[in-house]
């Protein structure tokens, strides 16, 4: 396997002993990519983390990777321009990826607000092991929830390039699970997410 946007070439692929398929048997499930994306005040967060609760209650091996939270390590170094957009959701799909090396469950919630970007994590692994989750919900509802105060803050100008008020956001075009989060409670939309991982074979149970 080689990296062409490596700007060495003196790297060389190591193959590991261990294979990704090894450590699914151990962990008696499969590895994925949970991609939960949306506008800011979508439910992203409170979605992954509940689908991570269940997940955890039955056996599987989960991680989530927050936005706000890699901001603090990993993506500290990142603004906000498109650029540094983009890089933030690279980095963090090659992170996914390990994870789903690992025979994990990695559910990433992130606005990604760029087709282009989510595509190109979903390029990263096999086919079937991305799900791009789309949290659904009108950008007016997202505003009356605005527990950050970040909307306010951005109608007014304080921040720039906010998405979904001065920077766009591209919604996913065939998303594997769309889930209204204005209209489902949090219990069904976790119902919906799991109903989703059993039918393509990730969890049995």
């Amino acid at each position: 396997m080689s990296d062409k946007s490596a700007k060495s070439s003196n790297v060389v692929w190591h193959q590991t002993t261990v294979e990704r398929t090894m450590r699914e048997q151990l962990n008696g499930h499969k590895g994925a990519i949970l991609w939960f994306t949306g506008l800011s005040g979508s439910g992203k967060s409170t979605l992954a983390n509940a689908v991570e609760g269940k997940l955890h209650e039955l056996g599987v091996r989960t991680y989530v990777l927050d936005g706000d939270n890699i901001r603090h390590g990993l993506c500290g170094d990142l603004g906000f321009s498109d650029a540094d957009r983009v890089e933030n959701i690279r980095r963090i799909g090659e992170v996914a990826k390990l994870f789903l090396e690992a025979g994990t469950v990695a559910l990433t919630a992130f606005i990604s607000p760029f087709q282009a970007d989510r595509d190109r994590v979903r390029g990263l692994v096999p086919a079937g092991d991305f799900f791009e989750i789309y949290c659904q919900c009108d950008l007016a509802v997202c505003e009356e929830r605005d527990v950050k105060g970040l909307y306010k803050k951005a109608r007014s100008g304080e921040i720039p390039e906010f998405t979904g008020i001065s920077s766009p956001y591209e919604a996913p075009e065939k998303p594997a699970v769309v889930v209204d989060t204005a209209k489902n409670t949090l219990s069904e939309s976790v119902d919906i997410v799991l109903v989703a991982l059993r039918k393509q074979g990730v969890i049995s149970n």
